[in-house]
């Protein structure tokens, strides 16, 4: 029986090669589409979870109130690791993690910088990073070892052997290769190239026992038997334990499991986070692998009266309806087997360009028998639920009516082929919809005014010896022409590096926690940048000496400190007391789709990493670059030339929103494809169906423009009803995402209407084929079948 079900089933299949086609095409991209979300969301999911020790490990997080909010954040004291290992039992040990450090390393004539992390020596055994060469224990036991990753002891020594060879570090301490780690995977938070040992950081000034100094990540690994439930209470207040002006402060454990996905908090409260979108979108590879599914429901039995006598003569010899639908559904899970197999391939031609645009590797592991197992399940999965209603529907026919040819009803007004068509649109006009307030919310972010001016300007990192040397580069870079303004600054103008609730000014509250952006500069800042002072001047230490200890303040720091006439005022950064030369509008210094925080900038008893630079356009860009990188090795021979521009960074911040606008884009097209191909089978099976009814109007004098409209109605009617379905859910998805950007743009009425027209225009293309063909139709043939 099975052997004839195949037979019949192969036979179907090369009879009807359109057919087959459009149902193979379907069934696979659908199937591909869910394979490529489902990997991306393994990916997510799998961050950080494959060391050894995770159901153990936590990041220790602080909490505290701002402004009236309750905010959290994972930057801690440096103190705090070697703390909690004295005092607590439960904790098995603790290391920390620095930020990012970019240095220079020298192996004898090559130079090349490389960005790693300072780590406590007991990193290595906390976290699940393997090492191909070198003992964990005793990679990072003396201040001057250094472990490297695979890749860059590659870049660093080719193919000598790494292991005991000397690096020179800021041409300044010598440091023995201990280590090599396996290249990282891309699914971690850690992103290093090299690691050094926290002895080397403290050596240089970096490490600290401050406890108002959250400057750090530290992580805690738990003992075996140990609970976070008992020891969170006792941990809670550390931080007012050993800071006696910490009043607030409460420090909490946050689990490896949730670092990823979870980490969003609202109001001292867990909010979700990047788990938002992995439900996003594994609903639209659900709905996709469904549209893909309705689609071949609907082809299957628009071509019923096809399959209708071989069912009733089937029945009339003896076969019950149980086999009956164990052969179609076996038909549909073979379809869905050859689909598989072009997904498959889709899938891999895919990869490169899926795994760009989502900034991820991915991967399909074709040794590993699981994903065998369980592509064959999806298989079974997808031809059971796309043969599942043809099965019924075909098994259901009663003999006599089919032999009769009376059984259909294609008159009806509702049917479960236009409920899966008017599904099918409605979730196509939702991503419609989504997709196009994503891409205007981005534009409305795009077009904020940053406060400064981006064009020309340029920064580089303050390296080796242009701390020393910065008045001779300065005042070249100027003399020759190749900059029209240079500035040193804390950081970027693009990215904030440090804030602080700590600072004082006559008339503060007592309670007064805000939080305020810190930012240091020297002289010109604002002819560099482009800032647009309000009251006051910019920073001119040659004119005005004591400026070294002065102090810009923005717009919204004038009206957090309460000051009606700021020029003047002295506000204290700790024992530092500045007093206030100028202010400035706001200007954007993170996100941009977060409002402006209160700035403070502090003249040149600040610190500074970062040289800005206005390029003079009257020269050509690339003229520019090449005589600047002359100059910068002239006073600092020893390092690269490596700048940015500002405009780029800034167009960095839209990536997130770019790549969920680009994926969302991305999936309309293909469910708009997909639903498409489900309206050509819907379309078909109308004409096929009222063929002899359009012979007959032909005959009487009917137009081939008023029969194409006639049958085009009814599609239209359908899309209609999609957009009244999809429009209240989409405006009430959208709303709440839109909730999390403070700028924001509003949801405007053309989006709808916009969503409505192409939908439409959509449906009538598609259609228009099988209704023209039909209205062209010659009456005499279709009559002739009567």
């Amino acid at each position: 029986m099975i052997r004839n079900y195949l037979k019949i089933a192969l036979r179907n299949l090369l009879k009807n090669k359109g057919f087959s086609f459009i149902n193979v095409i379907g069934l696979s991209v659908g199937m591909a589409s869910a394979i490529l979300i489902l990997l991306w969301i393994k990916h997510e999911i799998d961050y950080d979870q494959f060391h050894e020790k995770k159901d153990r490990i936590f990041e220790a997080w602080n909490k505290d109130t701002f402004s009236g909010e309750l905010h959290c954040w994972n930057t801690t004291p440096k103190i705090f690791a070697r703390t909690v290992e004295r005092d607590f039992p439960e904790i098995e040990q603790a290391t920390r993690v620095s930020w990012p450090r970019q240095y220079l390393f020298s192996i004898g004539e090559k130079r090349l910088t490389v960005q790693g992390n300072f780590v406590d020596s007991n990193f290595l055994n906390m976290f699940s990073f393997p090492l191909l060469k070198g003992d964990p224990d005793l990679v990072l036991k003396d201040m001057f070892n250094i472990v490297l990753t695979e890749k860059c002891a590659k870049n660093l020594f080719g193919n000598e052997e790494p292991m005991g060879k000397t690096i020179r570090i800021n041409d300044k301490d010598n440091f023995t290769v201990t280590g090599i780690l396996k290249d990282l995977p891309n699914n971690t938070r850690f992103k290093f190239d090299y690691i050094l040992p926290w002895a080397y950081a403290r050596k240089q000034g970096d490490d600290d026992e401050s406890w108002g100094n959250n400057s750090t990540r530290n992580y805690v690994l738990l003992k075996p038997n140990a609970s976070l439930a008992s020891l969170e209470p006792k941990l809670r207040y550390i931080k007012r334990k050993y800071d006696k002006d910490e009043k607030t402060n409460e420090m909490f454990l946050y689990p490896i499991s949730r670092w990823r996905l979870y980490s969003r908090f609202e109001n001292g409260k867990e909010d979700g986070g990047l788990i938002d979108f992995v439900k996003m979108f594994a609903v639209i590879a659900a709905f996709i692998l469904l549209i893909a599914c309705i689609n071949f429901m609907n082809l299957s039995t628009a071509r019923s009266e096809k399959r209708a006598k071989e069912v009733g003569i089937r029945k009339v010899v003896g076969a019950n309806k149980a086999s009956l639908i164990g052969q179609f559904l076996g038909e549909s899970i073979l379809i869905a087997f050859l689909a598989g197999l072009v997904a498959l391939l889709i899938v891999q031609l895919s990869l490169p360009a899926f795994g760009k645009l989502t900034d991820k590797i991915l991967f399909i592991d074709y040794g590993n028998i699981y994903f065998w197992l369980l592509f064959i399940g999806f298989i079974i999965f997808t031809g059971v639920i796309a043969g599942s209603y043809p099965a019924f529907y075909l098994s259901a026919f009663k003999p006599v009516k089919v032999l009769k040819g009376t059984f259909l009803k294609s008159n009806r007004v509702v049917t479960p082929r236009k409920v899966l068509v008017v599904l099918q649109f409605t979730f196509a006009i939702i991503l419609i919809i989504c997709t196009t307030i994503v891409k205007e919310q981005i534009q409305h972010a795009r077009n904020r005014d940053t406060g400064y001016d981006k064009e020309n300007l340029v920064f580089h990192s303050l390296t080796g010896d242009l701390r020393k040397n910065f008045p001779l580069l300065k005042n070249e870079l100027l003399a020759s022409g190749v900059a029209s303004a240079v500035v040193k600054t804390s950081s970027p103008i693009t990215q904030g590096w440090s804030d602080s609730w700590g600072f004082e000014w006559e008339g503060k509250a007592v309670d007064d926690k805000t939080d305020f952006d810190r930012f240091c500069a020297e002289d010109d800042l604002g002819k560099t940048i482009g800032l647009q002072f309000v009251q006051g001047r910019d920073f001119n230490l040659k004119e005005f000496p004591t400026d070294s200890s002065g102090m810009i303040l923005n717009e919204s720091a004038v009206k957090a400190m309460g000051f009606k006439d700021p020029i003047g005022k002295i506000v204290k950064d700790g024992d530092k007391p500045y007093h206030v030369v100028g202010v400035i509008k706001d200007f954007i210094l993170q996100s941009p789709f977060q409002p402006m925080k209160p700035m403070v900038i502090e003249g040149a008893n600040g610190y500074f990493n970062i040289i800005h630079m206005k390029l003079n356009n009257r020269n050509a860009t690339a003229d520019n670059l090449k005589r600047a990188e002359a100059i910068f090795k002239k006073y600092n021979p020893q390092y690269p030339f490596e700048y940015k521009f500002v405009d780029e960074d800034y167009a960095s911040k839209f990536k997130s929103e770019q790549r969920t606008g680009t994926l969302a884009a991305l999936f309309s097209g293909l469910t708009i494809f997909i639903s498409c191909l489900g309206l050509f089978g819907l379309a078909a099976y109308m004409a096929e169906s009222r063929i002899k009814e359009i012979g007959v109007r032909k005959v009487l004098g009917a137009s081939v423009t008023g029969i194409t409209t006639l049958l085009s109605k009814d599609f239209v009617s359908l899309v209609v009803i999609a957009f009244v379905a999809a429009s209240p859910v989409a405006w009430w998805f959208m709303h709440n995402w839109l909730q999390s950007y403070p700028y924001r743009v509003t949801i405007e009425w053309w989006i709808f209407a916009f969503a409505a027209i192409l939908s439409i225009l959509i449906a009538l293309i598609t259609v228009s084929y099988h209704a023209i063909r039909a209205a062209t139709a010659n009456p005499v043939k279709s009559l002739r079948t009567e």
